[in-house]
């Protein structure tokens, strides 16, 4: 059900705002709305800039924290180390959280001073690395300063590609006035001595053969310039380590951090209020959305807060947007996230989880049909429901909903008669889906797709009952009865008349009772669709309820598509287990086919055919059960204080 909504209007002093909005958020049920504009008022200017990039240097610094945390201790082999994905806290330490932000500013600093010398380090090594590399050379060279020029000689020491050093030792050879000393690996090491009056033959010579002159002076030898490079990468290596070593030893610190980030959110969250509210010089007002059920409890938080404040709670105006907040059972609050997946529904219209619910877990069950995979349903949906069970949505809610659907899987396969593709019972009750044909009409078709094609028929009289309970829900009861239970009475006509016209079935009467009904009821639609309209327009209205009965019929085919997913899972787990069980019995090395064939072959078949069953399961509620009645384009009941991110306060 939608929960009923109530509008808070207070006013309250300025210098109050931040508090009467702590005592708000406590409640955890107040959604704050953009105020109406109001004479003597005018709104707040915008809050929060300064905020919003703090919680972002925050967020940062926190994944940060955890990223290297976690490669820290995969790199060093620290397995007991783990970080939990949501924490618990109390409401007590979330305000004290709240009153000592500046420590996450300290925290946040360290986090990034320590970031930033790792990759200072980091920077550091890549320049050292290509240094070492430039210097390796030159490692045999004597000190750097030998080779210097006299009044009468030049002296050039370099590098040589090692293909070009044949040819220039001949020319080198035959050059006069000149001396030269060379060792040769990767490259040549080249110091070359010569008179000045053939400095230009020399030059000649080294450019055409690719000399890259040296870049080092001083008194260091290539030895020890390599030894003075190689203690400097270890000292940067040292430094990353230890600034790693440092970020680790913070890790405990991840669960404050992600309580100061949410505890700053909420601050943020309170100034982009701001926007919504409106002042006068000394006063602010502010408008709220309550669910009914909590309006005593946000008085008494008002009342009991010691803050000067004038407020009421009044009925939303009939044109006035309000928010959704459905409250369902345990079992039905699953498939509130398929439902919100197309929209969410409007708070003044009929709440169609429970029913969806109902007929998605039938749809599912149907589609999988197997005692084998419904187990597996159950056991992995239901693991994965407890793992979650302090979250709200996401993994935690598909999860259940497949544990649901594992259960009407069960059954559907107690009446197919089917535990991973093989037949376990002496009975079948529903026909076989390969072979068993129902003569319609003369037409022989499946018939399993004739049982596909009865239960499409039985939602679409479902889905014409919400339309007349939404509309009776709204005081308008003719409208739903014409609207709704004429069309859901032609649907159980149909369905009366379909049963009749099988043969297997042996209830021919049926196909006359329901035919007179349903067509009884399609002459009560096409003479009342256009009630509300003048003249031509009852007439066109009237021939469009007609018209829409091929929609209604190419509705209720597409309800096939039931049977075609049914079947195709079910003949790949036949094959699989057909398959698997001549390999074990065989009595050869292909024993262990057979295992590794039904474990893989059927977690594959699983896998595929869920995809396929939660895809055109939700397909079917959202085009042809939703398109009778849903209206949609809602907006989820969000209160105040509720956009948590990293822990969950209790």
């Amino acid at each position: 059900m939608i929960e009923r909504m109530r509008k808070l209007n207070l006013i309250a002093l300025s210098y109050e705002r931040d508090r009467l909005l702590d005592v708000l958020e406590r409640t955890g049920a107040a959604e704050v709305k953009l105020h109406a504009e109001t004479e003597g008022t005018q709104p707040l200017p915008e809050e929060g800039g300064e905020l919003s990039a703090r919680l972002s240097l925050w967020e940062d610094a926190l994944v940060l924290l955890v990223s290297e945390s976690e490669k820290y201790a995969k790199a060093h082999g620290i397995k007991d180390f783990s970080l939990p994905k949501e924490d618990t806290v109390s409401y007590r330490e979330f305000l004290a959280a709240r009153e000592r932000l500046s420590e996450g500013d300290g925290l946040v600093k360290e986090i990034n001073a320590l970031a930033d010398g790792k990759s200072g380090a980091i920077a550091e090594q890549t320049r050292l690395s290509r240094a070492l590399s430039a210097a390796r050379p030159y490692e045999k060279a004597r000190a750097f300063s030998s080779y210097r020029n006299t009044r009468c000689t030049v002296t050039k020491l370099g590098l040589l590609p090692l293909p070009a050093w044949a040819g220039c030792r001949k020319q080198l050879d035959e050059l006069p006035l000149a001396a030269y000393e060379a060792e040769e690996g990767e490259s040549v090491l080249l110091a070359v001595t010569v008179h000045k009056s053939a400095l230009s033959s020399l030059e000649q010579i080294l450019g055409g053969a690719g000399f890259a002159a040296c870049p080092y002076t001083g008194e260091q030898t290539g030895a020890e310039l390599l030894a003075s490079l190689e203690e400097e990468l270890a000292a940067a290596k040292a430094k990353q380590e230890e600034a790693e070593k440092a970020l680790f030893s913070l890790a405990p610190a991840v669960k404050e951090l992600r309580l100061y980030c949410d505890a700053l959110g909420f601050e943020l969250e309170k100034a982009e209020q701001a926007a919504k509210l409106r002042c006068t010089e000394r006063t602010f007002l502010l408008e709220a959305f309550v669910p009914a059920v909590k309006e005593n409890e946000v008085k008494a938080a008002l009342d009991e807060s010691g803050i000067t404040v004038f407020y009421e709670f009044s009925d939303p105006a009939e044109d006035e947007f309000i928010p959704t907040l459905a409250k369902n059972n345990k079992v039905v609050e699953n498939f509130e996230a398929i439902t919100n997946m197309y929209s969410p529904p409007s708070a003044r219209e009929f709440d169609p989880n429970t029913i969806m619910s109902l007929f998605y877990s039938i749809f599912l069950g149907f589609i999988m049909a197997d005692v084998g995979y419904g187990l597996l349903m159950m056991l992995g949906g239901g693991f994965l429901y407890f793992k979650n069970r302090a979250k709200k949505g996401g993994i935690k809610s598909l999860a259940g909903v497949f544990a649901i659907g594992g259960v009407f899987a069960v059954i559907w396969g107690f009446l197919f008669n089917s535990v991973l593709g093989m037949q376990f019972l002496p009975f079948t009750v529903m026909p076989d889906a390969q072979s068993e044909m129902y003569n319609l009409v003369g037409i022989s078709i499946p018939g399993v797709l004739v049982i596909s094609l009865l239960i499409g028929v039985i939602q679409l009289a479902a889905g014409y009952l919400c339309k007349c309970a939404q509309l009776w829900r709204r005081g308008k009861l003719l409208d739903g009865i014409l609207d709704g239970g004429i069309w859901a009475l032609f649907s159980v006509g149909a369905e009366l008349a379909i049963v009749g016209l099988v043969e297997e079935f042996h209830l021919s009467f049926l196909a006359a009772a329901g035919g007179i009904l349903a067509g009884a009821m399609l002459v009560v639609a096409v003479f009342t669709a256009g009630r509300h309209e003048k003249l031509l327009g009852k007439f066109t209205k009237g021939f469009g309820s007609l018209y829409g009965l091929i929609n209604y019929f190419t509705d209720v085919l597409s309800y096939i598509r039931l049977y075609g997913l049914m079947l195709t899972g079910a003949v790949i787990a036949q094959i699989i287990s057909q398959y698997s069980v001549s390999f074990l019995t065989s009595g050869s090395a292909l024993v262990v086919v057979g295992a590794v064939l039904m474990v893989v072959g059927h977690v594959f078949n699983l896998a595929i055919s869920l995809l396929g069953a939660y895809i055109h399961t939700a397909r079917l509620q959202y085009v042809e059960f939703f398109g009778r009645f849903y209206e949609g384009e809602g907006e989820l009941f969000v209160p105040l204080g509720s956009a948590r991110k990293y822990v969950r306060v209790v």
